[in-house]
């Protein structure tokens, strides 16, 4: 149904662009340093699901409107920010109030839980206007028109796409993870590095806010 040569080509890409700190990478890594490696891991997982949402969504022709919308496209873009600042504000206190508790100060799940995780992820993950973008304009590039059914095509592609979205973004939260056990041996200082993480989430959510597309 997909054709080899496309599938190939676009899991090359996906992938190229997955391993490019992007806002995915530093939202995980953000995770990450604030709460530990299964809090990453769970977004992690999250945000693949909510970005194959906007790949399913781009396959039945929502994503265009999107695309075409500037209110629905703001709109969607600042509740995306807002809910970054809010994971990061969160975080933040988290790490405030460990910061003097004996070992590590709200580390795995940031009192999420798995499952909380990984809606945090899949919320980060749908709401971000710029993917529908870039979805819309370069998932149809990939579909042979000749095979026909060209929404399973997308979705097929998609889900190559969102699996290797998975993988990488699952090696930057376990490196991120990784470093956080390493240099966090006191409390003070994993809250500070929890800290860190919460203002980078932040930070993230000011980008997304102020950035984009001005029309």
């Amino acid at each position: 149904m997909v054709d080899a040569h496309h599938l190939l080509a676009f899991c090359t890409m996906s992938l190229l662009l997955s391993a490019v700190p992007g806002p995915s990478v530093l939202f995980v890594v953000g995770r990450a340093l604030a709460h530990g490696r299964a809090t990453a891991l769970a977004s992690v997982l999250g945000n693949a699901l909510g970005g194959y949402v906007l790949v399913v969504a781009v396959a039945l022709g929502v994503g265009s409107l999107v695309e075409r919308s500037a209110v629905l496209f703001h709109t969607v873009k600042l509740l995306g920010a807002a809910y970054l600042i809010v994971l990061g504000v969160r975080a933040v206190h988290a790490s405030w109030r460990g910061r003097d508790v004996a070992g590590r100060p709200a580390d795995a799940k940031g009192g999420e839980g798995t499952a909380g995780s990984v809606r945090a992820g899949f919320w980060v993950g749908v709401t971000n206007p710029k993917s529908v973008v870039f979805l819309t304009a370069v998932l149809p590039q990939f579909v042979d028109r000749e095979a026909g059914h060209a929404t399973a095509q997308m979705l097929v592609l998609g889900l190559a796409g969102a699996l290797l979205q998975l993988l990488s973004d699952g090696v930057w939260g376990l490196g991120a993870a990784t470093a956080r056990d390493w240099l966090g041996r006191s409390p003070r200082r994993t809250a500070a590095i929890g800290g860190t993480g919460g203002l980078a989430m932040i930070g993230l959510g000011a980008s997304v806010a102020f950035t984009g597309r001005a029309e």
